[in-house]
């Protein structure tokens, strides 16, 4: 079953400039959406059912009106630092002014190597003692980034961090259905050979993964099980790792062989990340799909741009900075 509506985004991203706010407009046709039948397989040998976990779903109650509006932001937990106050404070003015339902994070949580346990004071230091504003006490949905799992990766999965302040929620991988968009955020950090083969003085926190590569099979077979069931009329794709990016770290490549192929098979409209430290717009002319970075919550300029094709490059901006989101059911427009 195909349904198809093209539509017209306006994109304005808001960042940080020292103590000023600067913001920038742009127009891009975003992809046709396309739905799918959900497909249910499984395997029975004598008594025995064969199959991969689903990914948890949440509910996220849109306004009166069926429209939505959140904030994303990524690369953030440095107990203040790097401007991370100062990003905090204006999506506390930003978030007010549009009365935002919840807040998304991209990953890198909490710097330099995730958390130490559930007792850690950086989980207050960098999150519940800096995000103090009365726009920003609604629901936050997290994924971990690389910096994440050099800590206890436990500690920011535990149901003791939402005990301890309700906005919390961090998994690995799992769904919000919001009515007129779904989300579905992918745990990326596993992907990256990298992390595995050559990490250097870093230490992961590998529990709940291994054996790796059957992780990563059954977490693409359920991204895409879902995706493929999803009537949502947008589909929002959230990882901490970049697919398209001309920041530092650039593609990554793992993804764009695993992942990629999947989101553009499901048509899916955005796909949102942080891990490069940048506010980044790239419109693809591949597939329609619009790749959004936001990874500015705290220390960013880091200087390295690479060159990306003019036609596709609809934004790069090196400093700190977040994005907001408004949708309804004709458009999606991200401004401040």
């Amino acid at each position: 079953l195909t349904c198809r509506l093209p539509y017209k985004a306006i994109i304005h991203i808001t960042w940080l400039l020292y103590s000023s706010i600067k913001s920038f407009v742009f127009f891009a046709n975003f992809s046709d959406l396309t739905m799918g039948l959900l497909v249910f397989i499984g395997t029975i040998t004598l008594c025995l059912v064969v199959s991969s976990a689903v990914l948890q779903r949440f509910e996220q109650a849109p306004k009166p009106d069926g429209s939505l509006s959140f904030l994303v932001v990524g690369d953030w937990g440095r107990k203040g630092a790097y401007n991370q106050s100062q990003v905090a404070f204006q999506m506390g003015v930003i978030g007010q002014k549009l009365d935002i339902d919840f807040v998304i994070s991209t990953g890198d949580n909490f710097y330099s190597n995730g958390l130490t346990g559930t007792d850690d004071p950086a989980f207050d230091d960098s999150f519940t003692n800096i995000y103090t504003a009365s726009s920003l006490q609604k629901q936050w949905y997290s994924v971990l980034g690389n910096h994440d799992y050099r800590g206890n990766v436990e500690a920011q999965l535990s149901p003791v961090l939402t005990n301890l302040d309700k906005r919390w929620l961090c998994l690995r991988s799992f769904i919000v259905n919001a009515e007129v968009v779904e989300f579905f955020f992918v745990d990326t950090t596993p992907f990256v050979e990298k992390y595995i083969t050559d990490p250097g003085d870093h230490v992961y926190d590998w529990r709940g993964v291994w054996p790796r590569k059957q992780y990563i099979s059954n977490l693409l077979k359920e991204v895409d099980l879902a995706l493929q069931e999803s009537n949502a009329k947008w589909k929002i794709v959230v990882g901490h790792h970049t697919i398209r990016s001309a920041g530092q770290h650039g593609d990554t490549d793992e993804l764009v062989k695993q992942l990629l192929p999947i989101l553009e098979a499901n048509n899916i409209d955005l796909y949102i990340n942080g891990h490069d430290h940048c506010l980044q717009h790239i419109s693809s002319l591949d597939s329609g799909i619009q790749f959004l970075t936001s990874g500015g919550g705290s220390k960013a300029w880091r200087g390295v741009v690479k060159w990306w094709k003019p036609e596709e490059m609809k934004l790069y901006y090196d400093g700190q900075g977040f994005i907001s989101v408004q949708v309804n059911e004709t458009e999606i427009e991200l401004n401040r």
